[in-house]
C-alpha cells in the first residue's frame, strides 16, 4: 500500500491547474460520501418497514446498484491525487532523483493509457443503453422499479474522464521533473518517510497541522 504522502504547490500554472481539478475532485469525492450515507439510511428505512410494518422499502436492490458507481468510481481521481491507492512502494521507495521520477512517468503513463481506453469503453456502453426515443430515455432499466440505467452508466466515464485529467497533470509534473532533477515536484504526491508520516497524523490527531509549529 502507499505511503503518508504530501503535495507541494507554488505559483506556476500546473499547480494552479492541480488545485482547480483538486476542487472537482473534492466535490466528487463528497457526492460519493453523500451516496454511502444515503445507502444506509436506506438500509434503516428498508429494515425498519420490514420489522415495523411488514413493508420494506421498494426497489431497495435496485437504489443500491444505481448507487454502486457512485460509491466505487466517483471518487478514485481524489485519492489519485492525494496518493491513496494502493501501490508497491518496496521499489520505488528506494528511488531517488530523476530514477524515481523516471519510475513514476512510466506507471502514470501506462495507467492513463488504460484510463483512456476505459473510457472509450465505459461511454460507448453508455450509448447503447441512452435512447432519446425510449421512454425515461433508457433502452434498459432495473428489474423491480424500472430505474433507468444510463444515468449511472454515464457517471462511469465521467469519472475517469476526471482521473485521466489528474493522470495528465501528474505526467506533465514528473516530466517536468526528469528535466529538472526537481527533487520535489509540484501537484504529485510525494512519498514521506515513516517518522514524517507518523509525525504528520501525530499533529493531525492533536489538532496542529505543520503550518501552526
Amino acid at each position: 500500500m502507499s505511503l503518508h504522502s504530501n503535495i507541494l504547490v507554488d505559483d506556476s500554472w500546473l499547480s494552479w491547474l492541480d488545485q482547480k481539478l483538486f476542487k472537482v475532485e473534492t466535490v466528487f469525492a463528497l457526492v460519493s460520501g453523500i451516496a454511502v450515507f444515503s445507502l444506509m439510511i436506506l438500509a434503516v428505512v428498508s429494515v425498519g418497514g420490514r420489522h415495523i410494518a411488514n413493508q420494506p422499502l421498494s426497489g431497495y436492490v435496485d437504489w443500491i446498484e444505481q448507487a454502486m458507481p457512485l460509491i466505487a468510481f466517483v471518487g478514485i481521481s481524489y485519492t489519485q491525487r492525494l496518493g491513496g491507492h494502493i501501490r508497491m512502494d518496496i521499489l520505488i521507495g528506494r528511488l531517488r532523483g530523476r530514477f524515481l521520477w523516471s519510475a513514476e512517468f512510466i506507471t502514470t503513463l501506462v495507467m492513463f493509457v488504460l484510463l483512456a481506453l476505459l473510457v472509450w469503453g465505459t461511454y460507448s456502453h453508455f450509448l447503447r443503453a441512452f435512447d432519446f426515443n425510449a421512454p425515461n430515455w433508457s433502452r434498459d432499466s432495473s428489474l423491480d422499479i424500472g430505474l433507468p440505467l444510463w444515468p449511472m452508466k454515464l457517471v462511469i466515464p465521467v469519472a475517469f474522464s476526471v482521473l485521466c485529467l489528474r493522470l495528465l497533470l501528474q505526467l506533465w509534473a514528473y516530466g517536468r521533473a526528469i528535466l529538472t532533477g526537481n527533487p520535489g515536484p509540484i501537484a504529485v504526491p510525494l512519498i514521506e518517510s515513516a517518522a514524517d508520516a507518523a509525525a504528520a497524523e501525530a499533529a493531525t490527531v492533536s489538532g496542529f497541522d505543520k503550518g501552526d509549529r
